[in-house]
């Protein structure tokens, strides 16, 4: 495995599991109605969360596919995962 495709494997890999981790607290969110109130501020962050991170995960997924099968779009993807990442930071650094 090339370096870059292990790198990409790393990261995919983590993007993945947050997305996951985001989404199932959403979902335990949700089975606790009698909470609402507790956690409605925390909604919209958690489901601008969900999207920035899920949109991370697929496109570097999608980066490490292409350059595992080698496929003639991977500097697209890889540019495309360069881009979400730098919108994840920009977001969530904290200032």
């Amino acid at each position: 495995m090339k370096p870059l495709t292990a790198l990409l494997a790393i990261l995919s890999g983590s993007a993945i599991a947050l997305a996951t981790g985001l989404i199932m607290t959403w979902i335990v969110i949700l089975l606790l109605p009698e909470n609402e109130q507790r956690f409605a501020p925390e909604h919209s962050h958690l489901v601008r969360a969900i999207v920035v991170f899920t949109l991370f995960a697929a496109v570097s997924f999608a980066s490490f596919y292409g350059q595992a099968r080698e496929r003639h779009w991977r500097l697209a993807a890889h540019g495309s995962t360069v881009a979400v990442f730098a919108l994840a930071v920009w977001l969530y650094w904290p200032t």
